[in-house]
């Protein structure tokens, strides 16, 4: 793509590499395409969210586009950059208009609402250092006369989660966490004892099926509401206690995730810990809705709304 000069002829080679796409997929296809390899420039702020993760990661363009015709994987095109914590943040930290600027579906599209940049910039002071060349003035008449080809398109979803996930940072913070874990666990069938607020010797919650608490699997439970991600010192903790209390199962929660060391040994104790991070959190919580305890109910007010899906071309 590096020896195409304009879009119009991007488009008569995604129109000849693509007979079978309709003209609206070759639109999407050309605005994404020249986006990557033509709009983006060196020092241009760069936010991916991370799959799976209630995080976004922010960096910065360091490399002009590049093909890697010789790439064993798929990814063939690249431009280096430069990530400033790939730890990345909280969705939740965020301001909710910076995140509805965010939530688009388009995997690449240029953020220009609300400031976002600066505000943006601001999180890290010691990184970007420049401002951005992003889609300079002289380009306006060329991109207005393509702009059907990426109208805006909104994660609406995505931005629900979000707003109820700054709640519960609002609401439950703290000790409110495990008030909150624990009414999850009841609603799923769990008899629990949850410890009073203080020095708790690793033990949040005990938690067992059945109306006594007395069948298997016996869970005990250790709540962490950081916004930080936890490390492999309280993973284990937790197994240790976990022996401690005649435990079948633990269960460890952080809002704030885990670091890779303790991701990478998810293998090795998966007969014997589950990790719920704040998208795990989420899931429960709406899957079990209805069965929570009317005062969680009353405190964290949700409703269920339908919506007619996006074709997927």
């Amino acid at each position: 793509m590096s020896q195409i000069s304009d879009r119009y002829s991007l488009r008569n080679l995604l129109e000849e590499t693509y007979p079978e796409c309709s003209k609206h997929q070759i639109g999407s296809f050309l605005g994404q395409v020249w986006s990557f390899a033509k709009s983006m420039q060196i020092d241009d702020l760069i936010a991916m969210p991370r799959k799976g993760k209630s995080i976004i990661v922010f960096g910065k363009i360091r490399g002009e586009y590049e093909h890697h015709p010789e790439a064993e994987n798929p990814f063939y095109h690249s431009r280096e950059i430069e990530w400033f914590d790939e730890k990345g943040i909280l969705r939740s930290k965020l301001d909710q208009d910076l995140l509805y600027s965010l939530g688009a579906f388009q995997t690449i599209c240029q953020i220009t609402k609300n400031d976002a940049e600066r505000r943006i910039r601001t999180i890290f002071p010691s990184g970007p250092d420049s401002h951005s060349h992003y889609q300079p003035a002289t380009q306006q008449e060329e991109r207005a006369a393509d702009v059907e080809e990426e109208q805006e398109s909104v994660d609406f979803a995505a931005l629900a989660r979000d707003q109820i996930a700054k709640e519960i940072v609002k609401k439950f913070k703290g000790h409110g966490m495990t008030r909150l874990v624990e009414a999850i666990l009841q609603a799923q069938g769990y008899t629990t004892f949850k410890s009073p607020e203080g020095p708790d010797k690793g033990i949040d919650i005990l938690a067992g099926p059945g109306q006594l608490g007395f069948a298997q699997p016996r869970l005990c439970v250790q709540v962490k509401s950081s916004d930080s991600p936890i490390g492999h010192q309280t993973l284990n903790e937790l197994i240790g206690v976990m022996q401690n209390v005649a435990a079948d199962q633990g269960l460890l929660v952080s809002w704030g995730g885990f670091r890779s060391s303790v991701e990478k040994e998810t293998a090795q104790h998966f007969f014997k810990v589950r990790l719920w991070d704040q998208d795990t959190i989420l899931d429960r919580l709406f899957s079990s809705y209805e069965k929570l305890d009317e005062n969680i109910r009353a405190e964290l007010p949700l409703k269920r709304f339908w919506s007619l899906a996006e074709p997927q071309e």
